[in-house]
């Protein structure tokens, strides 16, 4: 259906060349004045505000030919930690590929940042900032609540969208202009399932989610599916937003005779679920999905007597060039490496976060215009190797993603090592 519109726009398009070249230019001329985002890593800063501010003080290397990025991310909230991983792949990519030619003309990428502040009660005025911005295409964002509700704003404006991390499929299957570039909670809930039940002999586990997050709500269903097809037995409980003692779920589980405790929850909520398996002498397996794949979740399994085992998109050591290239950059700014947690662990999301950019580049080049009707119409035929591997979309607008890395928890030296790619059978 998707490439159906894409179709019809494009056919739409070629028609309008015949009213006058000056339709397409004119995203490009309103936008004349607009200032191109700064190439020096000094100058990205943590806050929507700041960012902004920073990116516009650049004068445009291009002269006035600028193309607009939208960056829908978390930067407070739940998900601040992980939004801001996110947009540090998508900077240092704007910092390596600062230009994109268009229709034979070099245009400087200006990434306007607003702070969806992780909610989809704040989604969607989060998303109306980024429209009376003038975007071409946005990028976002972890979390797919936020997303969701976001979705309908860039699906009224015709302003297509690529979802970085986002996994539940309500995300692209509710939202014509909505791609990604993750796989699907059905595709990680499954792995996780066969991983617990088949690679670790587990038949009994536990899930913890947080009531009224659809990212929570739907791994913990698609895995409870799966875990129970094969074989186990499933117990359930959900915790109320702003819980910060998870001291009675941790018994439950084990009262359960649980061997795994699968929590596909946010950061925080992950390092005190850690915090509280420890204390209560935990001794099965702590399951995570990709939003533990954080340096604060490893940091809190550091010394501690917990088995830790996440699924994610990306391992640092995947593609070597990237991964030195992203140190050095977050090693010369202090702010970027604050907004990585404080040490220069490449996460997965910052790796995605990257690949999207350039996805979003290539649909910009595919377009040759800024105008969004043509890059949403250009995005279904982008195929682009990134260093999380290569990504295309099928008819709904997902990636067509078959695998994903398992890493566990070192709880001795503080990182994640490598485990396997994990696949469905």
């Amino acid at each position: 259906m998707k490439k159906l519109i894409a179709l019809l726009l494009c056919v739409l398009m070629v028609l309008s060349v015949f009213a006058g070249c000056a339709s397409q230019s004119a995203p490009a001329s309103s936008e004349s004045s607009a200032e191109a985002s700064a190439p020096a890593a000094s100058e990205e800063t943590a806050s929507s505000e700041e960012a902004a501010s920073s990116e516009e003080a650049a004068p445009a290397s291009s002269g006035d030919k600028v193309v607009k990025i939208g960056v829908f991310e978390p930067q407070t909230g739940d998900n601040g930690a992980g939004g801001k991983q996110e947009i540090l792949g998508m900077q240092y990519a704007n910092y390596v590929q600062p230009t994109v030619e268009i229709g034979g003309e070099t245009y400087d990428v200006k990434l306007e940042i607003v702070d969806n502040r992780t909610t989809a009660e704040n989604g969607p005025s989060a998303a109306s900032e980024l429209m009376n911005r003038g975007v071409s295409i946005v990028l976002g964002s972890y979390g797919s609540g936020v997303s969701i509700a976001g979705g309908s704003v860039f699906q009224e404006a015709g302003v297509p969208a690529i979802g970085v991390t986002c996994t539940n499929p309500q995300v692209t299957s509710d939202c014509s202009v909505y791609y990604r570039i993750c796989f699907l909670d059905p595709f990680q809930g499954t792995v996780l399932a066969n991983y617990a039940f088949k690679e670790l002999g587990v038949t009994t586990a536990y899930t913890l989610a947080m009531l009224g997050s659809d990212y929570d709500q739907g791994l913990v269903y698609y895995f409870t599916e799966a875990f129970k097809a094969l074989g186990g037995e499933v117990v359930s409980e959900d915790f109320p937003e702003g819980n910060a003692n998870f001291v009675s779920y941790i018994n439950n589980a084990k009262s359960a005779n649980a061997g795994v405790i699968f929590a596909p929850v946010s950061t925080n909520y992950a390092q005190l679920i850690i915090e509280a398996a420890s204390a209560q002498g935990f001794e099965g397996h702590l399951l995570g999905s990709d939003t533990w794949d954080n340096n604060m979740v490893i940091e809190s399994a550091k010394g501690k007597s917990v088995n830790v085992e996440i699924t994610t998109f990306y391992q640092e050591g995947g593609a070597p060039e990237f991964d030195s290239g992203i140190k050095a950059w977050m090693n010369e700014n202090s702010d970027a490496l604050t907004n990585n947690g404080g040490n220069d662990m490449v996460s997965a999301v910052t790796a995605m976060g990257y690949d999207a950019y350039f996805v979003a580049l290539e649909a910009i080049k595919a377009a040759g215009s800024t105008d969004p009707a043509a890059v949403l119409a250009a995005l279904p035929g982008v195929s682009y190797s990134g260093v999380s591997g290569l990504i295309e979309f099928d008819e709904i607008g997902d990636a067509k993603r078959d695998a994903a890395y398992i890493k566990s928890a070192n709880t001795e030296s503080g990182e994640w090592e490598f485990v396997k790619v994990q696949g469905i059978e």
